[in-house]
């Protein structure tokens, strides 16, 4: 009985753990500064905030890959020749929040510069409220 009672107690520990400790992620952070930069204020359309809240992690991910977090699209591509999830490590998140997001913005409006396969420049088509990548499986 004893070691039950010790090995549920382990495992209700573990899962505390895992549900309490969530670390910052660089990830979420793009995700968070992305959804800021282009999902917030008085003149974005309504739609397109739904439609990109709908995609979410497939703005950027390949919707159906077995890989989903390590494939990206094209236009999370080109953020990630921006945007290196080394280079914000939770110390400097946690330490310099407004420099961080600011690289962030940087690197989404350069890589809004390129164009997607279809010959549209990316930020010409959030502007226009369409999502960004041709090839996200949406």
């Amino acid at each position: 009985m004893h070691r039950s009672v010790s090995w549920l107690a382990g495992i209700a520990a573990v899962a505390c753990v895992f549900t309490f400790a969530a670390p910052a992620s660089a990830t979420s952070d793009f995700a968070r500064a992305w959804k800021e930069a282009y999902l917030a204020g008085d003149d974005v359309d309504a739609d397109f905030v739904k439609t990109a809240r709908k995609a979410g992690c497939y703005v950027c991910h390949i919707k159906g890959h077995p890989k989903k977090k390590e494939v990206r699209n094209e236009y999370g591509k080109a953020i990630h020749e921006f945007l290196k999830k080394e280079d914000f490590p939770k110390d400097y998140l946690k330490e310099k929040p407004e420099e961080a997001k600011k690289k962030m913005v940087e690197g989404f409006k350069k890589a809004g510069e390129k164009k997607s396969s279809d010959g549209e420049v990316f930020a010409e088509k959030i502007k226009a409220g369409k999502l960004p990548a041709t090839d996200a499986g949406l």
